[in-house]
């Protein structure tokens, strides 16, 4: 549904177009998809503008359902509750847990970023992978930066969820060869001592498959986003029906460390405040 109406448009949008009679999804008629195209094949389709294949639908499917939820360990989680225990809205909570995303929670833009430039890097050096994933934690480690997407409080050596996720990846042919790279980084890094433990987290493996899915580093964000709103909408369901109003942390989990006795009047006047203070300077004279 092409059209040269878009010229000199404000904003233009390949993405859908309603008109009187229809709504059109990446120029496919809507009802068309009701009922026969799954919702996880709607959203890579409205994402990256194409009908996916089966298997990259079970892969997609399985990101989505990497996540789902992780109790009240997860701050989005946290966030929603307390928001909604003041002001109960199930979308004031669902935006409360959205805006909790970022480098150390479910966000997995970094990740992305760091396997597609590591892999661009390895392609252009000559080196095999284990000898490029050796010299890139040696330099990562001189400089003082991290591996995105590795370690978790709970799991060690395995997330489970990780495992599942790759041999679903892998099963279905949508494993990368950026991936394999990570997997190597990964394996350089655990080599070094106190490190074994250390796994590839959810967020990672999520990372790495999307990836191999076609997704940029930010669509993939989304994509994680995405994949905790049903457990976030079960959670705040809960707080609406059986929490308690306006929550707060307990007097006795916090350690106050608050200055008392402070002489105010004194240092008031050092501070250089005078009685005046709200006078201001004294307008300049009209000639």
């Amino acid at each position: 549904m092409k059209s040269d109406v878009s010229r000199g448009a404000y904003w233009s949008s390949r993405i859908s177009a309603v008109t009187p009679e229809k709504v059109f999804i990446r120029g496919y008629d809507l009802e068309d998809l009701i009922g026969d195209l799954p919702f996880t094949a709607a959203i890579y389709l409205l994402i990256k503008g194409d009908l996916p294949s089966p298997p990259e639908v079970r892969v997609l499917d399985g990101v989505l359902s990497a996540v789902l939820d992780y109790g009240l360990e997860k701050p989005g989680t946290v966030a929603a509750r307390f928001a909604v225990s003041a002001n109960p809205s199930m979308a004031v909570g669902l935006a409360a847990a959205c805006l909790s995303v970022g480098r150390h929670t479910l966000a997995t833009e970094d990740t992305s970023r760091f396997i597609v430039d590591c892999y661009s890097r390895f392609q252009e050096s000559g080196s095999t992978m284990e000898e490029f994933a050796d010299q890139e934690v040696a330099r990562l480690r001189t400089s003082g930066h991290r591996i995105p997407g590795l370690g978790h409080p709970v799991f060690k050596r395995v997330d489970p969820r990780a495992a599942a996720l790759r041999a679903l990846a892998v099963r279905e042919s949508c494993w990368p060869a950026a991936a394999d790279l990570y997997e190597a980084l990964h394996s350089s890094f655990t080599r070094l001592p106190g490190k074994e433990d250390i796994a590839i987290n959810d967020v990672g493996m999520m990372a790495a498959v999307l990836v191999g899915l076609g997704f940029s580093p930010e669509e993939g964000t989304g994509v994680a986003i995405l994949s905790t709103m049903p457990g976030l909408i079960a959670h705040i369901s809960e707080e609406l029906t059986g929490g308690r109003p306006i929550r707060v942390v307990p007097r006795d989990e916090v350690a106050y460390d608050v200055q008392s006795g402070r002489d105010y009047r004194r240092d008031r006047a050092r501070a250089g405040w005078t009685d005046d203070w709200g006078a201001g300077a004294a307008p300049a004279e009209q000639s």
